[in-house]
């Protein structure tokens, strides 16, 4: 049984193109693992607090075990996000790009996640860092929709695509490199061109259930 983590990202709710399409996946997958356990992480619409000065201090504690109680408390909600990713072995996240990237929520949430001896680890050879990926094992989907044609692999806009691109790099830097990008594009172009574009977005994501 695989269990699966959704964080849903789109600060709209159900005008969010990105929100269904991730939605339609999840029922659909659903149905083909029904045994298997859905949870919905919301940073979308909840604010992530972002990371700062008493973060930092606390997650680069040289004796984390040694971290006193008012470092745990900066470190909690991490703590809990973490451990969130851990216990899923496949995760979904809705993303929508945002001015070329990614929402102020996703940003947040991958802020909370890449934490030092936790999700990575981080060593010295011969004075040279090397990190290692700690989150292994997993498969991740991320379900986006853009204004225009043209930012997926091989499109006139690639270049200026730095939201599913970007999620794709942090993601394999703690471990998942197994990733799956679907888009539907074209929100700001004629209607049914996007319609169109966001149908096949929504076949792929039925056949993606299939064997994700």
């Amino acid at each position: 049984m695989s269990n699966i983590l959704v964080v849903q990202g789109s600060p709209r709710g159900e005008r969010s193109h990105s929100r269904r399409l991730a939605e339609t996946f999840i029922s659909a997958w659903q149905d083909v693992n029904p045994q298997s356990q859905a949870t919905r992480r919301e940073v979308g619409r909840t604010v992530i607090a972002p990371v700062n000065e008493a973060f930092i201090a606390a997650a680069f504690h040289p004796e984390p075990q040694a971290r006193p109680l008012t470092m745990r408390a900066d470190l909690a909600l991490s703590d809990t996000l973490v451990a969130e990713l851990m216990a899923h072995e496949r995760l979904v996240i809705s993303a929508p790009m945002h001015n070329f990237g990614v929402p102020s929520g996703i940003k947040a949430w991958i802020d909370q996640i890449v934490r030092i001896g936790l999700t990575f680890n981080h060593s010295l050879d011969n004075g040279v860092s090397q990190y290692e990926p700690l989150v292994l094992g997993k498969k991740a989907l991320i379900v986006t929709s853009r204004g225009d044609f043209g930012f997926g692999p091989g499109g006139q806009l690639e270049a200026m695509n730095h939201a599913d691109t970007w999620l794709r790099t942090v993601l394999g830097f703690i471990g998942i490199s197994d990733v799956t990008v679907v888009a539907a594009e074209g929100e700001e172009s004629a209607e049914h061109s996007f319609a169109r574009s966001y149908a096949e977005a929504e076949q792929r994501l039925l056949a993606l259930a299939r064997t994700f």
